[in-house]
């Protein structure tokens, strides 16, 4: 399991966190805890299943920008 912590700009309540940790949860083998106050995300993949673009397109999907 790789563990990673992503920027991602646009959370902003509770609610946001839980539409960006479903989103991520959906793929294989990923755990997220998100922090709209910290505007990150802790990541724990297999990467052997998921790369850091499918993470980072999922959380577009949920509507929120990751930065670098």
């Amino acid at each position: 399991m790789k563990n990673e912590t992503m920027n991602v700009e646009g959370m902003s309540c509770a609610h946001c966190e839980a539409k960006v940790e479903g989103e991520l949860g959906k793929l294989p083998g990923v755990a997220a805890k998100a922090d709209s106050d910290g505007n990150r995300v802790e990541v724990s993949y297999d990467e052997a299943s998921v790369d850091a673009a499918r993470l980072a397109k999922a959380v577009e999907d949920a509507g929120y920008t990751v930065r670098n």
